[in-house]
């Protein structure tokens, strides 16, 4: 421990944002100052808000950071499933981040010290084209050293396929459409059209509503896929799959049934997670593995489907879950009911490193996600560069998180252009109040 630090007098002095793009969506990063000079590095989740975190400043200032559970409790009745969670999660990083800096010990040894050394990675694969393409694709990640894989398999690949898929007449057509004009940014960043009127309406349909069904060609298209795909890279190493598309229930019981002989890792986000009954349907009738957890918010959310039985695999993201703590709960209850988890990531490097922590505390971890292997300066945006040479990243064994700094020249280079200027002051937000107790 720093000499000059004395945990006990720490206060929370400041909180500013800086947003970037391209790593490979929107970055919402994080700076929580002291009034001992040290500074913790959070994130709120891709693709989301700044303000669901800024909205909090006022409820933190002048505590002390190192009093991590008793702040989280305070804020997290205004975190909420997937992206509404970001605030929350990312301050809590940041938390965790100056407690172990002002111990001058790693997060993970405050989380009862580590059952691995380095932390098997998987990365999410695109691919243009047909099965034997995807298998490649992937072959090229396994020559990286990664040894597990992800790719994406549903009905995105059936939208130009003829007779492949059955939905009412002209709901596929407008879907196409919103997909060209919304979604086609630059980056991979979600374009504020699809948040808006018709478009949301049409992408946040829930599964069970969406009226679209594949056909038994568009099952046929799909596990040729699968078999080309394993043609390329063997049975051997595991393979996950993600993305099936807003399908209902019965369809992905014949598509799980249909994909059993292709050794699966585990089927994710089948349908939403909220549907506990239906995931139990779902187990019960196929022997191929599911997973689910990415938008789940704090354990309470992933108790039900665990008492269940119907899961395999859980997936939470560091910055949906609740944060570092909770995220290690949540992997610690799945052990309890036999269930793996891996780990949903696709941030920058600090919240990557926050997830490489709790990877290492958790016994029944298997794989984290790199989302940015194909964004040449991802690893870069921290100092040290975060490195994942041969499928791996080394657990760190410096104080918090194990950054050293942040690149400001990379984050200034890469900023988002809604937000030009880096860690500007966030005063607006100093006295932001409500009554927030939640009884009487």
């Amino acid at each position: 421990m720093n000499a000059e630090i004395n945990p006990s007098t720490l206060k929370i002095t400041d909180v500013r944002f800086a947003d970037i793009d391209g790593a490979p969506k929107r970055c919402t990063l994080i700076k929580v100052f002291t009034n001992q000079g040290i500074v913790g590095y959070g994130e709120v989740r891709d693709a989301s808000s700044r303000t669901y975190a800024a909205m909090l400043k006022s409820r933190i200032l002048g505590e002390n950071p190192c009093n991590v559970e008793k702040i989280f409790r305070r804020i997290k009745q205004f975190g909420g499933d997937s992206r509404q969670a970001g605030g929350v999660c990312g301050l809590e990083v940041a938390m965790w981040d100056i407690a172990g800096k002002a111990w001058g010990v790693p997060v993970w040894q405050l989380l009862g010290g580590k059952f691995r050394d380095r932390i098997r990675c998987y990365c999410d694969t695109d691919s243009e084209g047909g099965g034997r393409d995807m298998g490649k694709a992937l072959k090229e990640r396994m020559a990286r050293g990664f040894t597990f894989l992800k790719m994406d398999l549903g009905i995105e690949l059936l939208m130009d396929v003829p007779g492949a898929l059955s939905a009412p007449l002209g709901f596929l057509e407008k879907m196409r459409e919103y997909k060209k004009t919304v979604f086609s940014t630059p980056h991979g960043s979600i374009d504020l059209r699809a948040m808006r009127g018709e478009a949301y309406d049409l992408f946040n349909t829930a599964h069970p509503f969406t009226g679209i069904h594949i056909t038994e060609k568009g099952l046929d298209h799909l596990e040729q896929y699968m078999a080309d795909v394993r043609a390329e890279i063997g049975y051997e190493v595991p393979l996950a799959i993600d993305h099936l598309g807003h399908i209902p229930l019965e369809d992905c019981i014949k598509l799980a049934k249909r994909l059993e002989k292709y050794n699966l890792a585990w089927m994710e986000d089948p349908v939403p997670w909220q549907l506990t009954n239906q995931y139990v349907r779902l187990a019960n009738a196929t022997t191929t593995p599911i997973g689910t957890g990415e938008d789940m918010y704090l354990k309470e959310s992933f108790k039900p489907l665990l008492e269940s039985g119907a899961l395999a695999v859980i997936h939470p993201d560091i910055l949906t879950a609740g944060g570092i703590l909770e995220t290690k709960k949540i992997g610690d209850l799945a052990e309890e009911h036999g269930v793996q988890m891996s780990i949903h990531m696709a941030e920058s490097p600090i919240a990557c490193l926050a997830a490489v922590h709790v990877a290492a505390a958790t016994r029944n971890f298997m794989a984290l996600e790199l989302h940015s292997v194909d964004v040449p300066w991802w690893g870069d945006l921290v100092n040290p560069a975060l490195r994942y040479d041969g499928g791996y990243i080394s657990v760190p064994d410096a104080p918090g998180l194990g950054i050293e700094s942040l690149n400001e020249e990379l984050i200034a280079k890469n900023l988002h252009p809604d937000f030009p200027e880096a860690w500007a002051p966030t005063t607006e937000w100093d006295k932001e109040w409500a009554n927030d107790r939640q009884w009487s």
